[in-house]
């Protein structure tokens, strides 16, 4: 099989690449075409993985090609993985700046950075699913593009459901929850549903017994991971449900905000800056051997023990422990994903998908996160119990902002975006969202399509 990866450059593609290393099986990826529009970000990162390939010592690793072509890049893919970001990390660093100075947060898919993120993005995710319709039409389209349920929907107007959206953080919440209960993670059903980076575990059920309510009534275990750590033990039994981490934003907004604003620098200029230092050192010459794994593998793990700094500021919680920056994230969800697909090998995996009737407060184009069988038809949602009131409001009036995006970026209303900033739960004044729309529009030219 061939895999194509969009964002050949992004600094997380090792992550796919290891997993690829570690598949022996029948039919596995053979080729992988990393595609980028930065060169040089394009020759670092093929260092790094033929460091990847070296130190594995897999005699028939996948052969890697980098170009900067996008058709050639899709020419004779079977999947194609995108993982672009619009504007880079310059752009993420100005989305969170411009937020901060109004208050209010600017984080990449949360809130008004995520609507600027957005806004820039979802042109392009469109421009990029017409070519594949058209290079790679029997291809399937895995999208980790953030906002993750956002760009698949944008990208599913071409393709389908021949385009899938992952996550980690559903993966990572299960997977912690799970191990806590005594279980193996893949021996579980996680009954997860919401948007990408706004959903809740309500039940964990091993041997067809739901656990959670055990791990709801117990204190200490709660708090003995991240996102008890992050909500508290009394929230989470309010709640019923463990909410992803993300939705640390809404449920402690004002003292995310001021945490963020009293950070030394925020998570995308520290990623900016930290990952400048990366590429210029991976891709100098004359560097030994294993040399660009080793900057990668440095890098990665001071990203990994930063994550969400600001947040567990906020909750006062301290450093990451050891078994939150275990690594087992998307990359392995999208190797189950092509495996299923490509050999039939049944799974169940948390996904970003149709809706179809799987949510009855949404229609059925909205692109949800939820459980899904997958087959080599694709990924096919789960049955679901209806969303508790509170959580209807939030998840309703999140798809209703995406809404007013995907009209913008179709349409190039200035109206639009300014709605779509204003009917945000985390943004609370419409004169506020015109200013921020001002203040991305001077700021990125990729939003130059707004009127």
């Amino acid at each position: 099989m061939r895999l194509t990866i969009l964002g050949g450059g992004g600094f997380r593609v090792p992550l796919v690449y290891g997993a690829l290393l570690g598949d022996h099986a029948e039919g596995r990826v053979s080729h992988v075409t990393l595609y980028d529009e930065d060169p040089a970000r394009l020759t670092a990162m093929a260092r790094v993985l033929h460091d990847q390939a070296e130190a594995a010592g897999v005699p028939d690793a996948p052969a890697v090609t980098a170009t900067t072509d996008l058709d050639e890049a899709l020419r004779g893919a079977d999947f194609v993985f995108s993982a672009i970001r619009v504007g880079g990390l310059e752009g993420r660093a100005a989305d969170e700046r411009i937020a901060l100075a109004e208050g209010v947060l600017g984080q990449e898919t949360v809130g008004a950075g995520g609507i600027a993120y957005g806004l820039r993005t979802v042109p392009v995710a469109r421009a990029i699913a017409r070519r594949i319709a058209r290079s790679a039409p029997e291809a399937w389209v895995i999208n980790f593009t953030n906002p993750a349920g956002l760009v698949t929907e944008a990208m599913a107007e071409e393709l389908g459901e021949r385009v899938i959206g992952i996550c980690d953080s559903p993966v990572g919440l299960g997977r912690r929850i799970a191990r806590l209960l005594g279980a193996r993670p893949e021996e579980a059903w996680i009954d997860y549903v919401g948007l990408n980076h706004l959903g809740w575990v309500r039940g964990l059920r091993i041997g067809g017994r739901d656990e959670l309510p055990r791990l709801l009534a117990d204190t200490k275990a709660l708090e003995s991971f991240e996102e008890g750590r992050l909500f508290g033990a009394e929230w989470l039994r309010s709640l019923g449900a463990i909410p992803n981490e993300y939705l640390h934003y809404y449920y402690f907004n004002r003292d995310t905000v001021r945490a963020y604003q009293e950070a030394e620098q925020t998570r995308g200029a520290f990623l900016r800056d930290q990952q400048r230092g990366f590429y210029a050192e991976a891709g100098r010459a004359g560097q030994p051997a294993g040399a660009a794994l080793a900057a990668w593998d440095r890098t990665r793990a001071e990203r990994e023990a930063t994550y969400m700094a600001e947040n567990r500021e906020a909750a006062g919680v301290g450093e990451r422990d050891e078994s939150d920056l275990e690594s087992g994230g998307y990359e392995k969800v999208a190797l189950a994903l092509m495996r299923a697909i490509a050999r039939d090998e049944r799974a169940t995996l948390i996904l970003n998908v149709r809706n179809g009737s799987t949510l009855s407060v949404l229609d059925a184009a909205a692109v949800i996160e939820v459980p899904c069988l997958v087959d080599a038809n694709g990924a096919h949602p789960v049955g679901v119990a209806q969303l508790p009131l509170h959580a209807v409001g939030l998840v309703t009036a999140v798809k209703a902002v995406e809404r007013e995006v995907l009209a913008a970026a179709a349409s190039g209303s200035r109206a639009a975006a300014v709605k779509a900033f204003a009917l945000h739960p985390l943004v609370d004044s419409v004169a506020v969202a015109r200013r921020l729309l001002d203040g991305y529009a001077a700021e990125h030219p990729g939003l130059a399509y707004l009127r």
